[in-house]
């Protein structure tokens, strides 16, 4: 695949479940498809994090009766870990037993109050199948794993406001607490006929008063859904700090799109207002121009603040995309991605995007070391080099390409990054450019290659700097995947520090990848 000479070292890391504490969803035996090491139920359909009191809960929506969505039967399920790799499922947390929940408890978020005492605040679906705020407090709250939960009777303490939507009412944020003593959350709703992040006020949790302005509005998005706004420290990989405290606020675009899209800017405390900063205001009202979260498929995605580790955690659901019928004869449906640390990159020229990295605990997966290639292995033009001896579907890769320099790098307009599945369709792993496409094939079938996943890289030159692309062609996957010629893309500078999930390193320049 490369465009030139290139040596490669690739060392593996099977990744084994710890002896002590296994994984909640262990794959089973026969069933290839199924992770191992992602939070997942036993079974069914699934779709906020905290933490409290030494041990990291995660709530989820969870159908118990059954592998698809289904109004009716959504309930929260519940599972805890000592260190974010590690699961016990604890049942379910929430039911729809009430009249404010009977059909069904949908998302939300939990708040721990300045007693200690966490609180869930929930979207119910009331009898009349309207979409209402609801609380939650824990049966006992001095319980560690937070097993039992109460629903207190004078639910919802949000009502239906007269100028939402019944169906589009949703979504409560964790709360968070102002300067003047109110407690604040943001819920998605359609007001009026537009798409609003709503922000309600209160003194006590139990009474709240809707915002004059909502947190932010869309005529050009009808409904955004899953809102979260949270502070972000501008720092250098690894968080050390260096430009001071921004905003972030992200929601969830639903079908068709399924992506989740963020800006990075100001929040105004007394108006309870977002703006984005001028360059992300680009996109104006509709979330679609704003930054994207992940370019995989990644959606629903939620943060909670790590007291433990003082670090900003994200969250997301992972769905499948085959087949009702293909989710109903496996049993399940749906994932949660890997927990990763949230931080806001210190780029040049005014940018601020976040940056993103696996939680370190993930590293404890890893047993066993295996370097196939016995060190370096040089791939000629157009070359490929097999790597054998590694049985597992499921292991942790770590790559370095070693390239003789890199002065043939293709110059890139800056824009054409803003769309980066169109850039990764454009130059992908079949077209050839200045240093690149290099990378590996996964999945492969036998001699052939008839079906593999291309993940691969290629250098650009912008302006003085060089940045890596990198990409995930699976065009030739021969499991059914999310729409037709689905693409992942992850661009990189090679000018940044820190621990890079892979290298790049030109002979002369010695440049470092880095997230």
């Amino acid at each position: 695949m490369a465009a030139f000479p290139l040596a490669v070292t690739v060392i593996f890391c099977l990744l084994l479940p710890s002896s002590s504490s296994p994984p909640i969803c262990a794959a089973r035996t026969l069933d290839h498809v199924r992770t191992a090491y992602h939070v997942q139920p036993a079974k069914n359909w699934q779709n906020g994090p905290v933490y409290f009191n030494g041990m990291y809960h995660l709530f989820y929506q969870y159908n118990p009766h059954g592998a698809l969505w289904d109004i009716g039967n959504l309930s929260w399920g519940h599972s805890v870990s000592g260190d974010l790799v590690n699961w016990a499922d604890l049942g379910t947390a929430l039911d729809p037993t009430s009249p404010f929940d009977n059909h069904g408890c949908a998302s939300g978020s939990v708040t721990a109050l300045p007693d200690g005492q966490p609180v869930i605040l929930y979207s119910g679906i009331d009898a009349d199948r309207r979409q209402v705020q609801n609380i939650a407090f824990p049966k006992n709250p001095h319980d560690p794993l937070l097993r039992e939960w109460t629903k207190p009777s004078y639910n919802p303490v949000v009502p239906l406001p007269a100028d939402v939507s019944p169906d589009n009412f949703r979504d409560p944020t964790t709360a968070w607490l102002g300067a003047d003593g109110l407690w604040r959350f943001a819920v998605s709703a359609v007001a009026a006929g537009v798409g609003s992040t709503l922000v309600y006020r209160s003194a006590d949790f139990l009474r709240w008063q809707r915002n004059v302005a909502p947190l932010h509005a869309s005529r050009d998005a009808v409904m955004a859904e899953c809102p979260d706004l949270f502070p972000v420290v501008a720092a250098a990989r690894g968080g050390a700090p260096g430009g001071g405290v921004r905003h972030v606020f992200k929601v969830s675009m639903p079908a068709p799109t399924l992506e989740d899209y963020y800006a990075v800017g100001r929040y105004d405390e007394e108006t309870d207002t977002f703006v984005p900063d001028d360059g992300d205001a680009r996109g104006g009202g509709d979330y679609r121009r704003w930054r994207r979260i992940d370019h995989g498929h990644l959606y629903a995605s939620k943060t909670f603040f790590d007291a433990r580790r003082s670090r900003r955690v994200l969250w997301a659901w992972v769905n499948e995309s085959d087949s009702d019928a293909d989710a109903v004869a496996r049993g399940w449906s749906g994932l949660q991605s890997f927990p990763r640390a949230l931080w806001l990159d210190l780029g040049g020229g005014g940018r601020h995007q976040l940056v993103q990295w696996p939680v370190e605990e993930i590293e404890t997966l890893r047993r066993r070391r295996a370097d196939p290639l016995g060190g370096a292995a040089e791939v000629e033009a157009g070359g490929m080099r097999e790597v054998v001896g590694i049985d597992s579907s499921q292991a942790d890769v770590e790559v370095v390409f070693e390239i003789p320099g890199l002065e043939r790098a293709e110059g890139l307009d800056p824009d054409r990054m803003l769309d980066a599945d169109a850039l990764c369709k454009a130059k992908g792993a079949s077209v050839r450019g200045g240093v690149g496409p290099f990378g590996l094939l996964a999945m492969a079938s036998g001699d052939d290659l008839r079906e593999h996943t291309a993940v691969f890289f290629r250098v650009f030159r912008i302006f003085h700097e060089y940045t890596v692309l990198m990409c995930t062609d699976l065009t030739r996957y021969g499991t059914n995947v999310f729409g037709p010629g689905r693409e992942l893309y992850w661009a990189l500078s090679l000018s940044r520090p820190g621990r890079p999930s892979f290298v790049v390193r030109s002979r002369k320049t010695r440049r470092r990848a880095g997230k």
